[in-house]
Formats: structure tokens, C-alpha cells, sequence
């Protein structure tokens, strides 16, 4: 597998002042473990973005610092803002190559399976990711289940299933469920769906639903009424927006 690179800066800027360099399309990040100083970078966003696309979670990455000698990372854990769901914040761990890692790697499900488009099923994904425990150099990025062979309702695909590299050991429990084909409800089940939803709003609420809505507007419209008969248009405050605005961070 060819070795993804990422370059990065080490930086003294924190806190607030962060906003800087987040302007400037750059990435903040921290690389820390294998029993050395922790390192604060910032790294191209459009970059690592593209990176972690390709990596994961579960992908070695080579690191290079200021032009420095390369150092295998995982990144391990990002933040991200709540409002653009865009990244603002990476962790990178340093891994030694010559110790057993223990970590999650997704599962990749290829084929189709005739279950669903020949007779109307839903595939049903109990699990997405597997731990394995592996040296880095033999560490997959994913795992591929070919989901062609749930051809019907009573077949299904467990972790003892998988097919992985020679020195790499799945830890999570072989009898578990990755997925499965469930038929399509019935008229009946439906029914019975429908009225259990039913059953679970409150009676009247409705009504009061309704109530609330009608005096809401009675509400308004002798609010405007007043205005009218004043003369008075209602101003927005100092500073004031139709829009809650953003805090600086």
C-alpha cells in the first residue's frame, strides 16, 4: 500500500488566537505518545482533509515537521465545529512500528445482495468496525464483507467470517452479527406500527396544540392593532440583528 505524507508547522499560537490561523486555512493539531514531548502543529486544511479521507482512523501516515525526519502517525482523534461540521482540531499519535497496536478498523461492505432488490429486504449493518491487534506494518484500513452472497431472510454475516492479513488478530467476539437481510413489514406490522405511534402522543395534545396556535395569533394581530392605532413602528435594539450572532472563539 503506497504511504500517504502530510507536512506540517509547529506553532506557538493557542487558545483565541487560533482563530488566525484557521483563517488562513490552516489546521490545528497536537502530536503526542510513543513517550515524547508533545508537539503543537498546524497543518494545510485543505491537505489534511484530503489526508484523513483517504486514511481514517486506521492508516498509518507519515508526518514530516518543519523539514524534519518523517514520524508514523494515526490520527487518532479530530474536532469539529458545530455549525459547519468542517474539522477545527486534530490529534495525531505517534506509533512505534515494532509494537503491537491495538485499534478499531472499519468494515467496507462490496456487492449487492439479491435479498434486496429481488425480493424488497433492508440490510441490516449490526456492526461497522472491528478491533483488531496487529504491528502497524500489517494494520488494514478496512475490512471487506461482500454482502452478495444474502441471497435470502435466513442468511447472515458474522465476525468469524472475516478474512484478514497473516498477523492480524480480530478481537471482537467471532459470534457477532455484521449484518443481515430483513424482510419487508407487512401490511399487519404496519398497521400495528402506526398505532402503537399513535398510542404514544398524549390525548388532547392536538387540540392544545391547536388552542395555543389560534391564541397566538389572536395575541398578534392585537399587537398590531396597538401599533397601528400609536403610530409607532416597533425598532430593533443597538447592535441588534434579525440573526443571532456568532461569538468569537
Amino acid at each position: 500500500m503506497e504511504t500517504i505524507h502530510i507536512s506540517a508547522k509547529s506553532r506557538d499560537v493557542f487558545g483565541k488566537k487560533l482563530t488566525t490561523i484557521r483563517s488562513e486555512g490552516q489546521l490545528p493539531a497536537v502530536v503526542y505518545g510513543n513517550k515524547k514531548d508533545n508537539i503543537s502543529i498546524a497543518v494545510d486544511e485543505k491537505e489534511f482533509n484530503k489526508v484523513f479521507a483517504a486514511a481514517g482512523y486506521s492508516t498509518i501516515i507519515e508526518l514530516k515537521i518543519d523539514d524534519h525526519g518523517g514520524e508514523n502517525v494515526l490520527i487518532h482523534d479530530i474536532d469539529t465545529d458545530p455549525l459547519t461540521n468542517e474539522v477545527s482540531h486534530a490529534d495525531l499519535l505517534r506509533i512505534n512500528m515494532s509494537k503491537v497496536i491495538r485499534t478499531e478498523v472499519p468494515i467496507h461492505f462490496i456487492g449487492e445482495a439479491p435479498a434486496v432488490f429481488q425480493q424488497e429486504g433492508s440490510l441490516f449493518k449490526n456492526i461497522e468496525e472491528v478491533e483488531v491487534e496487529t504491528l502497524p506494518a500489517n494494520l488494514p484500513s478496512h475490512i471487506e464483507v461482500d454482502i452478495s452472497g444474502l441471497d435470502d431472510f435466513t442468511k447472515s454475516i458474522h465476525v468469524s467470517s472475516l478474512k484478514v492479513g497473516e498477523g492480524v488478530e480480530i478481537l471482537t467476539e467471532s459470534d457477532q452479527l455484521i449484518c443481515k437481510v430483513e424482510p419487508p413489514r407487512s401490511e399487519e406490522e404496519i398497521a400495528a406500527l402506526d398505532e402503537a405511534i399513535g398510542d404514544a402522543i398524549p390525548e388532547g395534545a392536538e387540540d392544545e396544540d391547536v388552542a395555543e396556535g389560534a391564541e397566538s395569533a389572536e395575541e398578534g394581530a392585537e399587537g398590531s392593532a396597538g401599533e397601528a392605532q400609536s403610530g409607532e413602528t416597533p425598532q430593533p435594539e443597538a447592535g441588534g440583528s434579525t440573526k443571532d450572532q456568532p461569538q468569537s472563539k
